[in-house]
């Protein structure tokens, strides 16, 4: 009989290594305490070395970033900005900021990220569009080369949310230096934190200085407080750049971490019918933040989900999201439901959403005989997201995975 755990095991959860607390005291000791600080250049200057991009700004949380990013990019009232679907709603929600409308592109199965043929199929119906946010999904690099490709082809620039995937590479280039303007995050259950945080990442050294200029209030060169645009209080503070600065030595050793939990999953699920998430193995290398799976069709017991609550039919050699869940739970261990896709969240749920085969709204038809292909909706009804905390021992996973077998059987 398989025991409850006795300590929590969480999705994901910070992992301290003992100099953050050194920085934050020498923040403190220095009375530091603001929004300027040793400790704030030295993320800046530490993670463009990182990542590769010129200039680094540290603000308050990667949504800052993003709602400055689409500044940068002019994204103006009833401006069209394409947006990856399935995500976390903080990639989307900067765009409104601005009042512009998002429009979503659908999931290709191959990384669950941005479908390039989907994206081709909205210039074709949305040439207007000179914005696109690409996600790259639970730290897993998303197609960028066709992406950029087709976005260079209609003029159009990136915003790349890399709040996920700080450290993942693609053809050896880190994600967050594949757009004009860049995001991470340093939220407190990413692969390093500051308990909140967030980045914007660029080569262009006048946007770089616009986001310190906006993300404190705007202020001009003058000898007292002179405004001339709408300024915003989004800077990092000097002590949550601390915990950050402690942090970012053991990037590395974290994705390690993470990437064997997702390798121990991958072989105690192998006579089951499921798979990971994917990623391109020959292109690209993922920082495994989070190591989902999803069930093969014909595995799937009967689900159904409202806009809080979902029930299942449990079914002998089948199972589905929602009973792995809450068996998890149940032996006191966090698993979530993969992101759901934004075409299916209530507050956008007029917004357009685009497929590889144009619009994907209303696509079924009573009279004739077809099918209607969402790839977004389908990876989040059979997909989930795993426990994947750097803590986790090998022997607590090999339970957690024992778990999850039982639920099929």
């Amino acid at each position: 009989m398989i025991k409850k755990f006795e300590n929590k095991i969480w999705l994901s959860s910070p992992t301290m290594h003992g100099d953050e607390l050194k920085y934050v005291t020498e923040a403190y000791e220095t009375n530091w305490m603001s929004t300027v600080g040793k400790n704030i250049s030295e993320v800046e200057r530490l993670i463009s070395e990182k990542v590769g991009c010129k200039h680094a700004v540290a603000l308050s949380a990667g949504t800052a970033a993003l709602h400055l990013a689409m500044k940068l990019a002019g994204v103006k009232i009833g401006d069209h900005v394409f947006c990856s679907d399935m995500t976390f709603a903080a990639t989307v929600n900067p765009v409104v900021y601005e009042g512009g409308i998002p429009i979503f592109i659908d999931t290709e199965y191959d990384t669950w990220n941005m479908d390039p043929l989907a994206l081709e199929k909205a210039f074709e119906i949305y040439p207007e569009v000179k914005v696109v946010v690409l996600v790259h999904l639970y730290g897993t690099p998303g197609k960028i080369d066709e992406i950029k490709a087709i976005c260079d082809k209609n003029g159009a620039i990136i915003i790349e949310d890399a709040a996920e995937s700080l450290g993942a590479t693609y053809k050896g280039k880190e994600t967050g230096t594949f757009g004009n303007y860049n995001v991470i995050s340093f939220n407190g259950n990413k692969i390093i934190t500051g308990s909140s945080g967030g980045m914007l990442l660029t080569d262009s050294e006048e946007a770089a200085n616009k986001v310190r200029k906006w993300s404190t209030q705007a202020r001009e060169n003058a000898p007292w407080y002179q405004h001339e645009e709408t300024g915003y209080n989004y800077r990092m503070s000097n002590v949550i750049a601390g915990v950050v600065r402690g942090q970012i030595p053991y990037l590395e050793e974290h994705i390690q971490q993470k990437k064997a939990i997702y390798e121990r999953y991958k072989e105690g699920f192998k006579d089951l019918p499921v798979t990971m998430n994917p990623y391109d193995e020959e292109n690209s290398e993922p920082n495994f933040w989070l190591s989902c799976m999803i069930i093969n069709p014909e595995a799937m017991c009967q689900q159904v989900r409202g806009e809080q609550d979902s029930l299942y039919i449990s079914e002998k050699g089948k199972s589905c999201p929602t009973e792995i869940l809450e068996t998890l739970a149940s032996y006191n261990a966090e698993g979530r439901p993969i992101w759901k896709p934004m075409h299916m969240q209530p507050i956008y749920r007029m917004n357009p959403f685009i497929t590889k085969d144009g619009n994907g709204r209303a696509r079924t038809n009573a009279y004739i005989e077809g099918q209607s292909l969402d790839v977004g909706m389908d990876i989040f009804n059979r997909g989930l997201c795993l426990p994947s905390d750097n803590k986790m021992t090998k022997e607590e996973q090999d339970i957690i995975i024992e778990v999850i077998k039982e639920c099929f059987k």
